[in-house]
């Protein structure tokens, strides 16, 4: 654990008077990197909605077989991870390393918590490459060409916005950025979404307004018609835009639930 005095990579100072987003989300998914604060929120979160860390734990697994598909049967060796969090386990770097030893990585947050951490994100096999840019989702260009001193552009790369898209409050702000980072990728890229969705689950619902109306950064949750929106002008992989437990399930897992999660895979053509 860091030290709440100490400062990150970019001389930002860690705030832990309020609770964050990814702190949380890393306390849902049983990581050791937040404070007390965070998980008081996350515990107030939980007595209103405990499944909420079934959400957190699907959402990682929808990630995971996503990049299996990815490496394995796409033949995809490059990943543009935005927003990615606090490392816990399963992180891109490690599912596609694993089975493409050659992947190159780069992560994208401005959190400083995050930043802190990045040497846990930074391994990487001597084949490959792992690298961290310090930038904000609302600044398409600065990630952009941060990345391309890692990733070929000109070669198929997947876009990864994985429950990030939520913390844009305007949505057609968010589908901007989609588009502003797809723009930069070659064809054969795929774009890789999911986030928390309205129309399933009334009391996810109200838990996250009483989250939002908290003090804490905003997470907007989105319906499934909007989310789908992501993916225009992409090819959509079957079975579309679901909820993610039902994102093409592992053989003889059990029966998938619906939750209010949502999330797809699209190639750009």
């Amino acid at each position: 654990m860091t030290d709440p005095e100490t400062t990150s990579a970019a001389h930002q100072p860690i705030d832990t008077s309020v609770p964050h987003s990814a702190r949380i989300w890393n306390y849902w998914l049983g990581g050791k990197d937040n404070y007390p604060v965070d998980e008081e929120a996350g515990d107030a979160y939980t007595a209103v909605f405990p499944g909420i860390v079934t959400i957190a734990r699907s959402s990682r697994a929808f990630l995971r077989r996503n990049i299996t598909y990815l490496v394995s049967e796409a033949g995809v060796r490059q990943f543009l991870d935005v927003g990615t969090g606090l490392p816990t386990a399963e992180n891109t770097h490690e599912v596609a390393q694993r089975l493409a030893p050659e992947s190159r990585i780069v992560y994208v947050d401005n959190d400083p918590l995050v930043l802190a951490h990045a040497r846990a994100l930074l391994t990487s096999t001597s084949e490959g490459a792992t690298a961290y840019v310090d930038a904000d989702v609302l600044d398409p260009k600065r990630i952009l060409a941060a990345a391309a001193e890692t990733l070929d552009f000109s070669r198929p790369t997947a876009l990864i916005l994985s429950n990030i898209l939520g913390h844009v409050a305007d949505h057609a702000q968010a589908r901007a950025i989609v588009t502003d980072l797809m723009a930069a990728l070659p064809s054969g890229s795929y774009l890789s979404v999911n986030d928390g969705s309205r129309g399933i689950d009334p009391v996810f619902e109200q838990a996250q307004d009483a989250y939002n109306e908290s003090g804490a950064v905003p997470y907007n949750l989105r319906t499934v018609e909007e989310i789908t929106a992501y993916f225009d002008g992409l090819e959509l992989l079957e079975p579309g835009v679901v909820s993610v437990p039902l994102w093409r399930p592992e053989a003889g897992s059990p029966a998938p639930d619906l939750i209010g999660e949502h999330g797809g895979l699209g190639r750009k053509p």
